[in-house]
């Protein structure tokens, strides 16, 4: 099982960095022509006028599902801010105790934003809801694409809470004593 959740939150982390590879060469590509489009233009030619429509809800829609579908595995290296200094005061019951606090309400965040992301995604899908760009883009794609990575968020705070509740330390936590101890 172990396996498996890893591999879970790895692809939701893949496909997040893939998202972001999409934004980055979507903005490059419209760059790139506006520039030959200058150069042509400076050199006495007609601009070729290339663009990208829809760009800015593309790269929206690509942003929030690098944002979301990288939640899980960014919670288990421990890359979300924490304020730790309560956690670093008490004695390890009451570090626990409280560990075990926030991760149960963090669940119920994150299943609170997944249940709602997903009635969302499910009022577009009925409505058949589309986007204002030029691409008019159904707007349950982008909104199932966020609700699963929310839906994986909640997961993965499960395991680290089903962790704590097992007596050990979340995954978080060991990778942010890795890092403060110089990996030692």
């Amino acid at each position: 099982m172990r396996k498996f959740l890893d591999g879970l939150y790895a692809a939701g982390l893949g496909a997040a960095c893939l998202s972001m590879v999409a934004i980055a060469g979507l903005v490059l590509t419209q760059i790139l022509a506006r520039v030959l489009d200058r150069v042509l233009v400076t050199l006495g030619a007609s601009p070729i006028g290339f663009t990208i429509p829809s760009l800015s809800d593309f790269g929206g829609f690509l942003f929030v599902a690098a944002a979301t579908l990288a939640l899980p595995a960014t919670l288990r290296a421990g890359g979300h801010v924490r304020v730790s200094l309560l956690l670093n005061i008490g004695s390890p019951l009451v570090r626990r105790g409280l560990s075990v606090l926030v991760l149960i309400a963090a669940l119920g965040l994150a299943g609170f934003a997944a249940w709602h992301s997903g009635a969302q995604m499910l009022d577009s899908w009925r409505f058949n809801s589309v986007s204002f760009g030029m691409v008019r883009v159904p707007l349950w794609i982008p909104q199932g694409v966020m609700t699963l990575g929310f839906g994986l968020l909640a997961l993965a705070v499960a395991d680290e809470l089903a962790s704590a509740l097992r007596g050990r330390d979340p995954a978080y936590q060991r990778a942010e004593d890795a890092r403060s101890d110089g990996g030692h």
